[in-house]
């Protein structure tokens, strides 16, 4: 079955699709996002299942996409496929690992997820990094093309990826209080690991306003753009003033940004791979990281009580705050990895040091 991949601008790309089957009778909607790219070679079941990709058509520029299929749910970052679509230049239908459930496009098609495969994902990407992400829709065999495009940023998207109760993990004596905006699940694998107990609430969760054991706090990575967040942003702000020890994830670094009066602003492509080269402005030591975000923080709007403490080493762009006397510190890169290396595991320690 033909589908085709439209950009806002009025680009068409033509790919075969092998994803969700459109059923026409029944008046199925072409499936609108903003449309991004991934850098990384591996790891697609991980991004897939990331929350931070929700209402985005996913491209991956790595050539060779299903090639070890999909494995059982234990290896996903959340329950569900995130993304709104997916675009692969080869799609392989016959996988070949050990741990493989199911193929990419019967995984797609069980989540209603439509995807192309056969488009240039090297032309298309060029063209994103020239002109910035863009609007887009996949349209398969004859759907119309007629529907409004959906853009994820004009909206608080943070509903539709957090969880909607308080939900308690490990028993450790210390109670991290987890905001969820779109929590992938190796952060919560990565503190269990070290000991301590994870509450994890929704995303407008005060976590002053209740009785729960409050030791620290961290705020997740997610979708959207942070400002939309508002009631998060208010809640760390109190958290903040309180002096509670706090971490900030992605868009938990943009949140806390935002709670401590800086501003943050949407980058032209963003950085969604997992070969992102940091360096630490105090150790100076670099590190490679995994990344998937689309907006940053303007270290110069932040009150000189806060330093920077990691710089992106291809765009220079800010990676991570900290205050120079308080317990707040913020990343915009994945310490939790899944996919991508773990050179930044060593934060989630340095973040327990402080409880």
């Amino acid at each position: 079955m033909i589908g085709k991949l439209l950009l806002s601008d009025g680009a068409v790309f033509l790919g075969q699709s092998f994803g969700k089957e459109v059923a026409t009778s029944l008046g199925d909607e072409p499936t609108s996002g903003e449309v991004v790219f991934n850098t990384g070679m591996v790891g697609y079941p991980e991004s897939l299942t990331d929350p931070s990709y929700f209402g985005q058509i996913l491209i991956l520029t790595y050539p060779l996409q299903g090639n070890y299929g999909v494995p059982k749910k234990e290896f996903w970052e959340s329950k569900r496929i995130q993304v709104k679509g997916l675009i692969v230049q080869n799609y392989i239908d016959n996988p070949s690992h050990f741990e493989s459930q199911k193929t990419l496009g019967e995984w797609l098609k069980q989540e209603g997820i439509p995807a192309l495969s056969g488009i240039d994902t090297r032309q298309l990407t060029r063209k994103l990094r020239e002109h910035g992400v863009m609007l887009g829709k996949i349209v398969v065999s004859n759907q119309s093309s007629d529907v409004r495009q959906y853009d994820p940023n004009q909206e608080n998207v943070l509903p539709y990826v957090s969880c909607d109760k308080p939900q308690v993990y490990g028993d450790g004596k210390k109670n991290i209080v987890l905001i969820d905006c779109g929590v992938k699940e190796n952060i919560i694998r990565s503190l269990i690991k070290r000991g301590v107990k994870v509450t994890r609430v929704p995303w407008d969760f005060d976590p002053l306003g209740s009785n729960l054991r409050l030791d620290a706090c961290l705020v997740s990575p997610g979708p959207g753009d942070p400002k939309q967040a508002k009631q998060t942003i208010q809640n760390v702000r109190k958290l903040l003033e309180q002096r509670i020890p706090t971490f900030g994830i992605c868009l938990g670094s943009q949140i806390l940004a935002l709670a401590a009066g800086g501003d943050t602003y949407k980058l032209k492509f963003g950085h969604r791979s997992q070969n992102q080269p940091v360096i630490d402005q105090i150790s100076k030591k670099a590190i490679i990281t995994s990344q998937n975000h689309g907006f940053a923080v303007d270290m110069k709007s932040l009150k000189s009580e806060w330093k920077e403490w990691f710089i992106n080493l291809n765009d220079k762009t800010n990676e991570g705050i900290r205050h120079k006397n308080k317990p707040f510190m913020a990343v915009q890169f994945h310490p939790e990895a899944s996919p991508g290396p773990s050179d930044g595991g060593y934060l989630f320690d340095e973040f327990i040091s402080y409880i």
